[in-house]
């Protein structure tokens, strides 16, 4: 309801603007080229002229005023939207770590120790999504602007790759996804491996994110030519072409009823997209609806002799 009642107010000027002002320029112009057209004399023709001048630079303040408002307009709402989408996806954790402390704090497990352990790895696996979530955000205020300098080293991206996979599993309860792995590769690639960890888990939280309750993510690296390709599958609900081309945008969430129930900022993608251009390489997207989505990060071969 907030976004539409702003989508309206912003109807509501750009209309006001069309009637209050530029009615009556057009009308003003109209005037001026009757002036010119009619005008017996040097004095009738230099009246039109700068009758129609006025018009048209008025016309373009008014239109000037019209983009600036509209730019306005959609960057206070993509922070509005920003700071709600980040407000949920870090409550959503905390409710559960302080849920968790309190069935501990009131002793009533103290006879189960099963149940306490159970309890201690979901606070431990809720604190890992916080800190994943805060350094997601951390990220963004780097990467988007370049800020974020890049530890470039040269060897295969397969560890890095395995340290992302352990770290989600540390994130998600036992047994509820089914995650294969095959992961090879002999290409050195320069790479910085906090960032390159860092795209890998939003791929994964990603997928996690969008898929029901028979989780299938399936991670792959490979060799093809002259790159490696880092491919990152899962079973969801898949995303129609017209969310392709918007999806690594900053902000960006599909506007879909099966999307309702996966919180975030709409940053993961993001970030993982400007992190892959700063290592010189794309990440590219197949999917369909309902039929899960692939998506690929290639990245090119170390140059030899560098």
């Amino acid at each position: 309801m907030k976004r539409l009642k702003l989508n309206l107010n912003l109807t509501g000027v750009i209309v006001t603007l069309a009637v209050g002002v530029l009615l009556p320029v057009l009308l003003s112009t109209a005037v001026g080229i009757v002036v010119v057209v009619l005008a017996e004399d040097t004095a009738g023709i230099v009246t039109g002229v700068l009758v129609i001048s006025f018009a048209v630079a008025t016309i373009g303040s008014a239109l000037v005023a019209i983009v600036l408002t509209g730019n306005r307009a959609r960057l206070a709402r993509s922070q509005a939207d920003f700071v709600a989408n980040v407000s949920h996806e870090f409550r959503t954790p905390l409710s559960a770590i302080r849920l968790y402390a309190q069935t501990l704090q009131s002793g009533k497990l103290k006879d189960n120790p099963e149940q306490m352990a159970n309890c201690i790895d979901t606070i431990l696996r809720e604190t890992e999504w916080l800190d994943v979530m805060v350094e997601r955000v951390l990220m963004w205020r780097t990467s988007s602007k370049d800020l974020m300098p890049l530890n470039l080293e040269r060897c295969p991206v397969n560890h890095v790759v395995e340290t992302a996979v352990d770290r989600f599993r540390g994130m998600i309860p036992p047994d509820e996804v089914v995650l294969t792995c095959d992961i090879e590769s002999q290409i050195d690639v320069e790479h910085d491996e906090h960032a390159l960890q860092a795209v890998v888990l939003n791929l994964l939280t990603n997928a996690y994110k969008y898929t029901g309750k028979n989780k299938e993510i399936q991670v792959v690296v490979k060799d093809v030519e002259d790159e490696v390709v880092i491919a990152v599958t899962d079973n969801g609900i898949g995303i129609s072409p017209g969310d392709r081309k918007r999806i690594f945008q900053p902000f960006f969430r599909a506007e879909d009823e099966h999307r309702e129930g996966a919180s975030g900022a709409g940053l993961g993608l993001a970030i993982a997209h400007n992190l892959v251009v700063q290592h010189e390489g794309s990440i590219t997207v197949e999917s369909e609806p309902d039929k899960g989505a692939t998506f690929s990060i290639h990245l090119p071969a170390a140059k030899t002799g560098v």
